[in-house]
């Protein structure tokens, strides 16, 4: 039957819409530092602008701290360029063989912030799953105007549709809820 496949179709792409959101969210500083906020750095490496990950290693070595130790010395002088140009909000600091960034601890507002982040990120992800809603239902109600399917059928398909929108729609409020409390946790 087609129905099934555009059930299918839409749940696949609600879930596309999930994993979406999951990524925006890491991008979302927390109380603890996570070496994600460096994903979009890159540095000059022999002329090529190289992902930070791929020409060294990178740990959280506690809440607040990430050490960046490059797998080449003269590489130091690069990665520190390259993250005061990001303007991530700390100062790199070179000991020589490795830098180091230093996050001061989040104020009540900066997590306020992140946390209204994390809402227009979850609010930006129902509009999408809104989008295939509509793209689904239009697929029923061709199905239906192409006699594939009866007036019945189509508007339990309808029905259908929306309970799918439903439950993904619970799931994006539910990890825009954990974000927030994740954020605003001390």
């Amino acid at each position: 039957m087609e129905l099934n496949k555009v059930y299918a179709d839409q749940k696949e792409h609600m879930e596309k819409c999930i994993a979406a959101l999951k990524r925006d969210f890491t991008t979302i500083r927390s109380g603890k530092v996570s070496i994600s906020i460096l994903d979009n750095i890159h540095v000059d490496y022999y002329g090529t602008p190289t992902a930070l990950n791929q020409v060294a290693t990178i740990l959280a070595t506690d809440a607040t701290t990430i050490t960046i130790t490059p797998w080449e010395k003269k590489m130091l002088r690069e990665i520190e360029k390259a993250i005061m140009q990001a303007n991530i909000g700390v100062n790199p600091n070179n000991d020589g063989e490795s830098v180091k960034l230093f996050f001061p601890p989040m104020t009540t507002e900066q997590r306020k912030e992140s946390a209204k982040q994390a809402k227009a990120m979850g609010d930006k992800a129902k509009i999408a799953i809104r989008n295939v809603r509509k793209d689904a239902n239009d697929q029923v109600k061709k199905l239906e105007k192409d006699k594939l399917i009866t007036e019945d059928q189509s508007k339990k398909g309808q029905d259908e549709v929306q309970k799918i929108t439903d439950a993904t729609v619970t799931k994006v409020d539910d990890l825009v809820k954990e974000k927030e409390a994740e954020v605003l946790k001390i």
